[in-house]
């Protein structure tokens, strides 16, 4: 009786289906998803994808390039959720009205996607490079824009309604950006972790309140 010989199938030298660098980014994705950027590996995302280490190389020539991409990925996808909470709004309020519920969307889909996305947000703003940077169309959502630059919109709101001092809107953006994420944070992986998600909405919208009062 001949036994039959069980042989592993090799790794592909060439993607012959589809796109092998959506196919590597798509890896790398799933690997941020579950474990951060520190779970950002070339080698892993392409064992992922089914071909060689060297078949990477044409698409992403090191570790920082495949983390990069990951990183802008996770900014685009925080921009589509920005954009999804701004959309429920209704339109027909007061301009004054409008836009405050536009800022507060803003941080309201920041902080949820940070504890709904922890590995896509720690990717997003773990890793060295310019998150406000406009020249990269891949950190962007369906509107063209990145998270950065839809706060910035949410501002400039406030001023048109009459709501924010023209004089107060320079740098604006760094007073709301940096005490949202550093709730994130503190929720994420800080003390505020063992907070209830009834304690957590409560600090939400007071921190929201105080961001928008203190601007």
């Amino acid at each position: 009786m001949m036994m039959r010989t069980m042989t592993r199938p090799r790794a592909r030298s060439t993607y012959r289906h589809g796109d092998l660098r959506r196919a590597l980014l798509d890896a790398g994705i799933e690997l941020a998803r579950g474990g951060g950027p520190d779970a950002v590996v070339l080698r892993e995302a392409t064992r992922r994808a089914g071909v060689v280490p060297n078949a990477a190389y044409r698409h992403f020539a090191s570790h920082h390039e495949l983390l990069q991409a990951v990183r802008a990925a996770a900014l685009s996808a925080l921009a589509v959720a920005m954009e999804t909470e701004l959309g429920k709004l209704r339109r027909g309020r007061r301009p004054a009205d409008f836009a405050r519920a536009s800022l507060r969307a803003i941080g309201i889909a920041y902080l949820r996607f940070a504890q709904t996305e922890p590995g896509l947000f720690r990717t997003a703003f773990g890793a060295a490079d310019d998150a406000q940077s406009a020249d990269d169309a891949a950190k962007a959502g369906t509107s063209g824009l990145n998270p950065f630059q839809l706060l910035g919109v949410a501002l400039d709101r406030l001023v048109e309604a009459g709501v924010l001092p023209p004089e107060r809107r320079a740098g604006a953006e760094y007073v709301a950006w940096s005490s949202v994420h550093g709730l994130a944070m503190l929720v994420l992986e800080g003390p505020l972790r063992r907070l209830t998600p009834l304690q957590i909405r409560e600090t939400e919208q007071r921190l929201l309140d105080m961001v928008e009062k203190g601007l």
